[in-house]
């Protein structure tokens, strides 16, 4: 699988080795996205943010596999080093995936307003795909230029941010950082669970669901699947949040994430 980008953050108070908190992000995201967060904790922890394959810094494949990426992510822990894992949405599935395949690396795991289920959707993402594609970069003078084109097919000005940080300088032109081709055609996988390769195994530690009270991609129907694979999840909704939580209500959450660690 593909070589990972990380960027270390902190390592606990000064004369102390802090627990280790990996931090995994959504479709389309980077390590970066949880930059704030990462800084937030430094001080009494030792923080690694990831780039997931074919994001941000990391290297591209040819295919989407959650599982794939779960034991890319694996690689780069240790058994006598158990880590707090977080991840978000499609981050929160590798993550998932994780502590179920190698349980003896994680201390404890936070996943970010998903679950583990096929949502048989792509949601929103079918048309920023499409919206990203449109944009003819050998004639796209500047990144304005390209939020403008953009609007059309993503008209929330918050979520043309977070994909336009993907755009990059190529010489006197412009490239997506991440895989559009590979992440675009295969949005079935990402929006999908890996149900029959996982069955028969559970993650018996620690686990906190967050949710946003205003997301519908955790509710009440799926509590059955939480519970089958982790049966010692506890759930906390964040009032004012959609999917993304931690950036919409990022004191919030930041405060829920310390006292799961504490």
């Amino acid at each position: 699988m593909a070589d990972l980008f990380t960027t270390s953050l902190g390592g606990g108070t000064p004369g102390e080795r802090g627990s280790r908190v990996v931090f995994c992000h959504g479709l389309f995201g980077q390590g970066r996205n949880w930059t704030q967060v990462g800084k937030d904790l430094a001080d009494e922890h030792r923080v690694l943010l990831v780039d997931l394959p074919n994001h941000g810094r990391s290297a591209w494949s040819e295919r989407v596999d959650h599982l794939e990426m779960a034991d890319a992510v694996a690689a780069l822990l240790e058994s006598d080093d158990p880590v707090t894992l977080v991840g978000h949405s499609m981050g929160g599935k590798v993550a998932m995936a994780l502590a179920l395949r190698h349980p003896e690396r994680v201390a404890r795991l936070c996943v970010v307003d998903i679950a583990p289920v096929d949502y048989g959707r792509s949601g929103p993402f079918a048309g920023y795909v499409a919206g990203m594609r449109a944009i003819d970069l050998p004639t796209l003078g500047s990144r304005a230029e390209a939020d403008e084109r953009l609007t059309e097919s993503v008209p929330d000005p918050v979520v043309r941010g977070f994909l336009l940080q993907n755009l990059r300088r190529d010489g006197d032109g412009w490239r997506w950082q991440m895989n559009l081709d590979v992440l675009g055609d295969q949005l079935d996988v990402v929006s999908g669970w890996p149900a029959d390769a996982l069955a028969g195994v559970r993650y018996e530690g620690p686990t906190l669901w967050v949710r946003g009270e205003h997301s519908d991609y955790v509710t009440a129907e799926h509590e059955d699947a939480v519970r089958r694979w982790f049966p010692l999840a506890r759930q906390v909704t964040v009032k004012g949040a959609g999917h993304w939580v931690h950036s919409e209500q990022p004191e919030v959450f930041l405060s829920v994430l310390r006292r799961f660690l504490d």
